[in-house]
This record gives C-alpha cells, structure tokens and sequence, in this order.
C-alpha cells in the first residue's frame, strides 16, 4: 500500500494538541508513521494524547529528529507545504495537482510531506531540501491554515489519489419512466381530492411537482415511498 511511504514530518511543532489532531488526521486517511523535528521543549503531550483520540498509537510510535535533513534522509521525495510565495516558492502547486506524481512516487520509496512551524512555517533553508512544494489554496485574507488542518488536506489528497475509496452505492434501483408516470398520476388524484388544486390549475400545479423531483435521481424506493403515503393517507382519512 502507498500510503505506507506516506511520512508525515512536523518542523518544530509547538502546541500538542496540533500534534495529537494531525494523528487524528492521518489516521482518518490510512498514513501511519509521524516524525517530530526539534519539537518546542514546552510540548504538552497529555493534550496531544487526548487530541488524538483513537490515533493515541500512532502519537506513540512517533519518531523525533534534530533536523528535517535527518528526518527525510531516507526518502526518495520531500513535499514541503508552504502558505507564504517569494523566490524559493514559485514552483508550488495545489495539492490536487501533484497526488497524482506524489502517489506514483511513494510506490517506489518514502516520501515526506513537511509541514512548517505554526508561527513561521518552513524557512528558506529547509524549503530548499525540498523537491516539491505545495500550497494549499486558501483565502487572501488569511492563507495559513492551522497545521493539523493542512495535514487532512494533504493526506486525503493522497488517499484520494490512491483510488481504492469506493463510496456507499443507492441499493434501490432507479426508477422506470412508467413508475414515475405512475407516482405522478396518483398524487395528482389525491391533490385533487384534497382540493389543494382543482381541475382548471391542476396542469400548473404538477409540472411545479415535476420540477421538484426532477431535481434528483429518483429511485425506485423514493417513488414507492411518494406513493406510500398518498395510499397511507387515504387510508389514514378513510379510517
């Protein structure tokens, strides 16, 4: 798997809860190995713990280093991810636009992604150790997000990349032309029963009822339900 290469670095971390939600994180998105460079000597680690949630393990097994270069010097690629734009940083890119090379890459061996100090990111020095660079789009008003935040992004940028997600499918099959002309006669009767139209502005009111579920897909379990409950009702003002 992939995301197995996936090293998530954090430069000088200073707060444990950011340390114990970007465990979190990446724990949500199937990356298992944290490495710490010089993290800030006043770290709390029982709030990092408790931030982590379930991902406590993976705040256990986390790796600490004295500098990025030892911390990436086993790997074939390191992403650096920075919010600020100058010289060392025109080359950056979105996220989106290098999963793609990131995961192919992290097939082959270990790839960093490197995240910045909460006050001042990664320096010059250490953006030059990288072979990608990343921003993640954001808002002029204030383009740094908080660490454990761009950690997510990165990671489900990478899980997505990965293609092995497959998302919940509609176990109800898609509703037939004939039983949406049928849903649509009964409850056309029944408005007309209830006189919440009549006759003349009937034609009005259910090209409205046509748009209203013309807006989604209409399975087969939706239509039996619409017309469950004009046959419920009938059944309910019968009684």
């Amino acid at each position: 798997m992939a995301q197995d290469n996936i090293k998530i670095v954090l430069v000088g971390p200073l707060y444990g809860g950011n340390i114990g939600s970007a465990c979190r994180a990446m724990s949500n998105m199937g990356v298992s190995e944290l490495r710490l460079v010089a993290p800030d000597a006043s770290v709390d680690w029982d709030e990092a713990k408790k931030m982590a949630v379930h991902a406590d393990a993976l705040l256990a097994a986390r790796k600490t280093f004295n500098a990025l270069a030892d911390a990436v010097a086993d790997c074939i690629a390191v992403v650096g991810t920075t919010a600020r734009r100058g010289l060392y940083r025109q080359h950056a890119k979105a996220p989106r636009e290098w999963a793609g090379e990131i995961e192919a890459l992290s097939g082959r061996g270990p790839v960093a992604i490197v995240f910045g100090r909460e006050d001042s990111g990664l320096s010059n020095e250490e953006i030059l150790q990288c072979t990608h660079l990343v921003q993640i789009p954001s808002s002029s008003q204030y383009a740094s997000l908080n660490i454990a935040q761009a950690v997510m992004v990165m990671c489900y940028e990478m899980f997505i990349a990965q293609g092995d997600f497959e998302p919940v499918k509609e176990k109800s099959e898609l509703a037939s032309g004939e039983v949406r002309s049928r849903m649509y006669d009964i409850w056309r009767e029944y408005l007309l029963e209830t006189e919440f139209m009549s006759d003349d502005t009937a034609d009005h009111m259910m090209a409205a009822f046509n748009r209203i579920f013309s807006r989604g897909v209409l399975t087969l379990d939706d239509a039996n339900i619409m017309m469950g409950v004009v046959r419920q009702s009938r059944w309910a003002r019968g009684r």
